[in-house]
């Protein structure tokens, strides 16, 4: 346990080392964003910009004057991040653009990862595998602008099999639907995301909307880590992901939320089971669980959020067992010149209807150098009874501490105005408790290399 404290207060404690004292007074909250000269300046997508794109909305200037108004509010587009969680304002957006003399607007973007990992140790793996995802939107503002907005995301990870790839200390989901996956992630659904959002404003900074998705997302966690700006240089799932956002892909979502400037809180219905082995179908079910969100962005720098969730039978190899969540994390952009930072600090407790309580600590941070270098680190710290000898075969264990440190590097390289490749690779150290020690042969490392195409 007191590694797990050392590691924990370690990730608390890392955003505000990295921060620096932020110009309240040059930098106001927005709550009416304005549409900028450029069209393209900001749109409702997720990512990392380069070149001079990089640079809307960060924070050497007014956000709400440098990106397109949000689908869901009167705030700046680039503070939406997936589903409907938020985002830092200043953290940059990017994507391919069209419009249509019919008033709708058309975003596209996406990366393709081809990655090759290897674990270490007795329970490790060597792996080449196929990860990414592909999205698209659809909006249509009318003129007292309330707004509709569609959107599509698809996902490759299907292709590298019902087993996932190796990632030691990770645990969750099925292959077979008999066993767990252990010391694998599991691959997600093609179908990511299909979802519909209309909103109504209705002044002074205020507006209501609603959202539904089969599949989307909830609102409890922040951002899927896919989508979450210190995590998108990382082609690697965290550890955590069962803890924080591994309701991201859920087969029935109904959202309301009321935005009143830079605060909102929202309400979800969803249907409370993670999708089953077959990643090609779409899911249905009763919408049986319940999640709320309060969200604050109180500069553009900053994005905090507080969540529960109560989720029923989230476990298709334990129909019985129900758990209640908690979430809160902190996300941080800023830009120093021509370098951006970019931090994530988060908290998640599962507690299950047997009454086993179980802890994650997420810290995150990306160092944007240039337009071509990234530099990338991860900290994780969890309690979990699910990797000890009996856990593949549903059979939880005593509570464990496991934790992993990750640091990499990636390069991009720009073939054209709408296509970047990077290259990329990252070392990882895991560390196991005494229990799971003789399971893993100590505390085994990682590598994992990659070339990613992404669609600016």
């Amino acid at each position: 346990m007191s590694r797990l404290m050392l590691i924990a207060s370690a990730i608390l404690i890392a955003p505000a080392a990295m921060a620096q004292e932020q110009d309240h007074a040059s930098h106001p909250p927005a709550t009416q964003a304005q549409p900028p000269a450029d069209e393209h300046a900001g749109h409702g997508g997720h990512g990392q910009a380069s070149g001079e794109a990089q640079h809307a909305g960060h924070a050497g200037g007014d956000a709400s004057h440098t990106a397109m108004p949000s689908a869901l509010g009167p705030y700046p587009m680039t503070r939406d991040a997936s589903g409907t969680a938020w985002q830092p304002d200043a953290a940059a957006h990017h994507g391919a653009h069209a419009s249509h003399d019919s008033g709708w607007s058309f975003m596209g973007h996406g990366n393709i990862d081809f990655a090759y990992t290897s674990q270490s140790g007795p329970r490790g793996d060597d792996l080449g595998f196929v990860a990414g995802m592909l999205m698209g939107a659809a909006l249509y503002r009318f003129p007292d602008d309330s707004a509709v907005q569609l959107r599509g995301s698809l996902s490759p990870d299907p292709l590298m099999g019902k087993r996932g790839y190796p990632l030691l200390l990770a645990a969750g989901e099925t292959a077979d639907g008999v066993e767990t996956l252990i010391d694998r992630q599991h691959p997600h659904d093609l179908f990511m995301e299909l979802s519909a959002s209309y909103s109504r404003q209705l002044g002074n900074g205020q507006s209501v909307f609603v959202y539904a998705g089969l599949p989307g997302e909830p609102a409890f966690g922040p951002p899927a880590f896919m989508h979450r700006p210190s995590a998108m240089p990382n082609p690697e799932a965290p550890i955590t992901h069962h803890w924080m956002d591994s309701t991201h892909i859920t087969y029935g979502v109904l959202t309301a939320g009321y935005v009143a400037g830079n605060a909102k809180i929202e309400a979800s219905r969803f249907r409370g089971r993670e999708p089953d082995q077959d990643r090609y179908d779409i899911e249905t079910g009763e919408l049986d669980s319940t999640a709320i969100r309060l969200s604050w962005n109180p500069t553009p720098n900053w994005s905090l959020q507080a969540s529960w969730a109560d989720v029923t039978s989230p476990e298709q190899l334990e129909l019985d067992v129900d758990v209640v969540k908690w979430s809160a994390s902190a996300l941080y952009t800023q830009r120093f010149g021509d370098s951006t930072v970019l931090i994530t600090g988060a908290f998640a407790r599962k507690d299950s209807s047997e009454n086993v309580v179980l802890d994650a600590w997420l810290g995150e941070a990306a160092l944007r150098i240039n337009t071509d270098w990234t530099v990338f680190a991860r900290a994780e710290a969890v309690e979990t009874d699910e990797l000890g000898e009996h856990a593949a075969h549903g059979h939880h264990g005593p509570v464990e501490n496991v934790a992993r440190a990750t640091l990499g590097v990636s390069r991009d390289f720009r073939v054209s105005n709408t296509l970047v490749v990077a290259v990329g690779a990252s070392a990882t150290q895991n560390w196991t408790s005494g229990a799971l020690s003789p399971l893993y042969d100590g505390d085994p490392s990682a590598a994992l290399a990659f070339v990613r195409f992404k669609i600016e």
